[in-house]
This record gives C-alpha cells, sequence and structure tokens, in this order.
C-alpha cells in the first residue's frame, strides 16, 4: 500500500494537481468535515466505472487505524488501479496541522 504524507497532499492540493480525492466515511460524516476538494466515496465500483486505471487516486478516512481507507484502497488497487495512494493521517492529522476544511464544521468555525 502505498502511503501519502499529509505534507504531500497539501502540496499537491496548492499546486492543484489533477488526482482523485475520495473521502472512504459515511455522507454524514463528509457533510460535517472534509478535505476541501474531497469526494464523498459512496460505491467504489461506481467511481471506478468512472475512471481511467491510469487516473491518480488518494482515499482518506479519520484517523490512522481507520479501515474504511484501506479497504477502498484495496478495491481500487483489485480493479486495476495502480496509480493510487492511501492518506493515513485522515481528517485528525488534517485537523491536527490547522489545515482547512470544508463541510458543516467550516462553517460553524466562521
Amino acid at each position: 500500500m502505498k502511503i501519502i504524507s499529509r505534507e504531500e497532499l497539501k502540496e499537491k492540493l496548492d499546486r492543484g494537481d489533477n488526482f482523485k480525492l475520495y473521502m472512504t466515511l459515511g455522507r454524514r460524516a463528509f457533510e460535517y468535515s472534509h478535505i476541501p476538494g474531497s469526494i464523498h466515496l459512496k460505491n467504489v465500483a461506481a467511481e471506478a466505472a468512472k475512471l481511467s486505471p491510469e487516473d491518480e487516486i488518494v482515499v482518506y478516512c479519520s484517523h490512522p487505524v481507520c479501515t474504511s481507507s484501506i479497504n477502498a484502497y484495496k478495491q481500487f488497487y483489485s480493479m486495476g488501479f495502480k496509480n493510487l495512494y492511501r492518506y493515513a493521517g485522515g481528517l485528525m492529522e488534517w485537523q491536527e496541522a490547522g489545515y482547512p476544511l470544508a463541510g458543516i464544521i467550516a462553517k460553524e468555525c466562521v
């Protein structure tokens, strides 16, 4: 499993790199808080059908031991996606760094 660090992910977002960033938690969790630019991942197979196997994908969930992003990574990988990364630190690490969040929590902080 290829891991992307918080700093690497932040740099990719800041540069506007072309990749898909998927949050693998449930819809309510996504609506409450997610990394800006994220897409809520409801169904790996449905999303995979929209992508090319060469597309770059990053999956994340809430924290390093959360299995949701691990499962999504394994599913994408089994479908032939190899340009694939897991941001293991998840929302917890992102927020600890003081990086911006989107969703209800971001609106509450304004």
